[in-house]
């Protein structure tokens, strides 16, 4: 074999390592960004339970004072239960919608009674609340960061075509539900 073959060979094998690697860091970005997916979503959760834990109080205090508004009562225990039986991130996030809208008109209720606006214990429930969904929506918005980094990398050329071969999918951002965003958040004064 000649000089220029073996350059043929040497070139054709250097073309084959750098489309390996290509592949491998392509593979290795896109479970980089699945990962920092799931723990993005992780850190929502930790928030969401919180939430949901701190729930039966606020429920338990105002039903002290409210003991007509059991709709409203009822209705946020049932969004509470959804939660805690959402299987995956979707029916969690579904839920979870739920569950604002229902604490959001639970609050508006409350305005009606001036004797539990000023009980001491529903004012540090509330304001526990406050804290919580704020980093809700810090860690919301977190994740669908994250979100839109890895689906970006599923989509593009050319990861797209490593991401289809090893079934790598889009994620669902984390959004406000239609009706508290196109409506407005409900306005709460206490």
């Amino acid at each position: 074999m000649k000089w220029w073959g073996w350059i043929i060979i040497a070139v054709a094998a250097l073309l084959v390592v750098l489309l390996i690697r290509a592949i491998i860091k392509a593979y290795n970005n896109l479970v980089a960004g699945r990962e920092k997916v799931k723990n993005g979503w992780a850190q929502i959760d930790v928030q969401l339970r919180r939430r949901f834990d701190l729930i039966p109080n606020l429920v338990e205090t105002v039903k002290g004072y409210a003991t007509h508004e059991k709709e409203v009562l009822e209705n946020v225990t049932m969004w509470r239960s959804r939660v805690a039986g959402a299987q995956t991130p979707a029916e969690s996030m579904d839920a979870n919608n739920g569950l604002s809208g229902a604490l959001g008109r639970l609050l508006v209720t409350m305005e009606a009674y001036p004797e539990l606006k000023a009980n001491e214990n529903f004012l540090k429930l509330q304001a526990e609340l406050t804290e919580i969904e704020n980093k809700i929506a810090f860690a919301r918005q977190f994740y669908n960061d994250t979100v839109q980094k890895y689906n970006l990398l599923v989509k593009s050329f050319p990861t797209n075509i490593i991401a289809s071969m090893f079934h790598f999918t889009e994620e669902k951002f984390f959004e406000v539900d239609t009706a508290i965003r196109d409506g407005g958040a409900p306005k709460v004064s206490f």
